[in-house]
């Protein structure tokens, strides 16, 4: 897709903005049943969705409404990874049939897709569920039904409740673990400046902010504005940014409020070093929303001269590193099976997140039960692509425990230091991961 194209697609999606709300999170357990299928064993109808050639599993995506810029990406791009492993053996020779239906990020359609997808279409597990409010809406059917729910499009914290939502499993970093390396970098880079915190007024910006608190000064902290995602006004919270005289802004803020904070900004004259959650990291669709938005004000801006600077971090590979073998792997198989789609951080995070899913399956075992699936999980899995470990496990289902800094440059990441990892603690430590990365298989293929 070419960049014109999208900015038109953003711009008019963009005019339901005061609707967005963000992805959060929820809760999991999981199951101790280990998989009883053997390498030799004949494929067979094991658990719905099992069948002897087929593995169909579901999920709820905002294809539609004012979540629907970038985040419409991911589930085509997890598509189409599961196609290339389809189109390659499969797993243990069967295929994988996504279906993903959309909910406009309105978490009543969201709990009727789910029941649909369960008890109509019979999935298997439900994969990479997109959002905090809308996902809240479907977790407790999930694990009532015993339901695999794995992998889910959110940071919160809450997700992390093994003994209350067995079935459910997180994937990316949590945000508390993100606010504390956010906050340790601006502590030692920013000593003796003013900060603030923007942050949106759910768990996404409450739990970044818990985690800002346990590594900033109190004493550098001089101003705190939240924003609802109903009201794009923020032109009081950035006055009052401004007012504070604060240096440096961390923003837990949705793409669409960071552009907003950065134009509100330009406006006034205002241009703190701006330092947000990595939620932000898709640095081409942050440009586009700059542009977007802009240009709905009348104004024409250059959205990668803008964002050029600001300070963020991630726990994927940024996708214009083609150093590294699984944006080499990615990027192939977009080009195969996506290529009408922009090829950005979604686009990886999509298939990143499918070849979870996979490798969870693999270990799952050749007849897998729904219990199976968990209990692989809960055994651990190999980051692949995400750069620090996984901390699944009986008592934990968070998914990637660290991230590396990194600043904005010409539409991509530039990698500032080592890979830190933490936990959500007030006093763990934020350490540098010392592990070594995992290459992208030869085959592009987790091993069974």
């Amino acid at each position: 897709m070419k960049r014109s194209q999208r900015l038109r697609w953003q711009a008019t999606a963009l005019v339901a903005a005061a609707a967005l709300t963000v992805a959060a999170c929820s809760s999991s357990s999981t199951s101790t049943t280990t998989s009883t299928s053997t390498s030799s064993a004949a494929l067979t109808a094991s658990a719905p969705g099992i069948t002897a050639t087929t593995i169909t599993i579901g999920s709820h995506q905002p294809l539609t409404g004012p979540a629907a810029p970038g985040y419409s990406e991911i589930a085509p791009a997890s598509n189409a990874y599961f196609q290339y492993v389809n189109a390659n053996g499969g797993i243990y020779g069967r295929k994988i049939k996504y279906t993903y239906l959309d909910d406009a990020y309105n978490p009543t359609t969201t709990s009727s897709d789910v029941h649909q997808l369960v008890l109509q279409s019979g999935v298997y597990g439900i994969f990479n569920g997109l959002g905090t409010p809308t996902h809240l809406a479907a977790i407790s059917f999930l694990n009532s039904q015993k339901v695999p729910d794995v992998f889910i499009a959110s940071g919160c914290a809450c997700w992390n409740q093994p003994s209350t939502y067995p079935e459910t499993f997180g994937y990316q970093l949590d945000y508390v673990r993100e606010g504390k390396i956010l906050g340790q970098y601006v502590a030692q880079h920013f000593k003796g400046k003013k900060v603030a915190y923007f942050y949106q007024d759910d768990e996404f910006g409450l739990d970044g902010v818990k985690g800002l608190n346990y590594e900033i000064p109190s004493s550098m902290v001089v101003s705190k504005q939240s924003y609802a995602v109903t009201n794009v006004n923020i032109g009081p919270q950035v006055a009052a940014l401004h007012a504070s005289g604060a240096q440096v802004v961390v923003a837990f803020s949705v793409p669409a409020f960071t552009a907003l904070l950065k134009l509100y900004g330009l406006k006034l004259g205002y241009s703190p070093t701006l330092v947000v959650s990595g939620v932000n990291s898709d640095v081409y669709s942050l440009d586009g929303l700059l542009e977007a938005f802009a240009k709905q004000s009348g104004a024409t801006v250059n959205g990668s001269a803008l964002t050029n600077g600001i300070i963020t971090d991630s726990y994927l590979p940024s996708q214009t590193d083609t150093s590294n073998s699984w944006v080499t792997l990615f990027k192939m198989v977009h080009d195969q099976y996506d290529a009408t789609r922009p090829w950005d951080g979604q686009a990886l995070y999509g298939e990143a997140v499918a070849y979870a899913f996979v490798q969870a399956m693999f270990k799952a075992g050749r007849n897998p039960t729904r219990a199976d699936l968990v209990s692989a999980i809960n055994g651990g899995l190999p980051p692949g692509p995400v750069v620090a470990p996984y901390a699944y496990g009986v008592d934990s289902h968070d998914g990637a425990t660290g991230a590396y800094m990194a600043i904005m440059s010409n539409g991509g990441l530039t990698t500032q230091g080592s890979v830190l990892t933490t936990d959500t603690s007030a006093t763990g430590p934020i350490t540098t991961y010392t592990g070594t990365a995992q290459q992208a298989p030869a085959s592009g293929i987790p091993s069974p």
